[in-house]
């Protein structure tokens, strides 16, 4: 039976990773949240790890604004933290799966970004994020698995989907981005995926490295929110097209952030359904109400 350590487990990945695990009878799973383990903790990250044969990192600091403001901090938990779990997962033996983004990359692709695509990152969080990823593929060349992910949603944090949905209640249009482009993901489906992920890197199926987990298929924010107002009952003609300058942020978002998937058939692990499915079945959980259909 497989011992699984999620970290991060209070935070919208990780309480549908904890509930996916759980449901599926995968092994024994130890939940821990941001206040039961400071994963830029050496000492506690090691005693957390022992014991356990995959280790899925998903606390993270998520604040992309924030993190240009205060660069330090943010990397202290995303670059710092993977590299403190990194270093007791090769003490213990155990696997490390790190959560990592799209942001790693500039978002000038015109094409799905492949998992060995150079990287330069355009903000603070990218930064940060890419020395998570570097300290475990250093540290774990046969054990560590980076799965890179965005655009997610879900029914257990704030996400696009959700406020996009309560501000129909407030206002009768809305100017949404259409000028970002990438893979709208649902936290249920990427926690399937990386249970799969691990169950493979156990049995020895899957080579280490990194993945990219995102929804198949593309499409834009005006896209995504158009859609779950359609499939909510809503009128799509209230979502308006604009552009990101009218929507100017702290940090830098990529204007492409389209990940290829071709590294999950040398795991024997399949890709996430396109994102408009992933959209309907999780407008069951995230609509406020719950309601789907008209």
């Amino acid at each position: 039976m497989t011992r699984w350590l999620i970290t991060g487990a209070g935070g919208m990945l990780g309480r549908d990773l904890t509930e996916v695990l759980e449901q599926s009878g995968a092994g024994q799973v130890t939940a821990l949240t941001r206040q039961e383990l400071d994963v830029t903790d050496a000492a506690a990250a090691r005693a957390a790890v022992a014991g356990h044969d995959v280790v899925v990192n998903a606390a993270a600091w998520t604040d992309v604004d924030g993190a240009e403001a205060d660069e330090a901090a943010a990397t202290r938990v995303n670059g710092e933290g993977p590299r403190a779990l990194a270093q007791a997962c090769a003490d213990a033996g155990a696997v490390l799966i790190q959560v990592s983004t799209d942001y790693v990359f500039p978002g000038d692709a015109a094409e799905p970004y492949p998992h060995d695509a150079p990287t330069s990152p355009v903000n603070a969080y990218g930064r940060g994020k890419l020395a998570g990823e570097r300290a475990v593929t250093e540290l774990l060349p046969e054990r560590g698995y980076v799965v890179r992910t965005a655009w997610l949603y879900g029914a257990h944090g704030r996400n696009f989907v959700a406020t996009m949905l309560n501000l129909a209640g407030q206002r009768e249009t809305l100017d949404v981005v259409d000028d970002q482009r990438g893979q709208p993901t649902w936290t249920v489906a990427l926690a399937r995926q990386i249970a799969e992920l691990g169950e493979a890197a156990v049995a020895g199926r899957a080579p280490a490295g990194v993945y990219h987990g995102t929804a198949s298929g593309t499409g834009t924010w005006f896209d995504l929110a158009r859609a779950a107002f359609e499939l909510t009952g809503l009128d799509p003609e209230r979502v308006r097209p604009t552009t990101s300058e009218k929507f100017v942020r702290p940090a830098r978002r990529p204007a492409y952030s389209v990940l290829a998937h071709e590294r999950w058939a040398e795991a024997g692990v399949a890709v996430q359904p396109h994102w408009r499915d992933q959209l309907t079945e999780a407008l069951k959980v995230v609509a406020p109400g719950g309601r789907t259909g008209a």
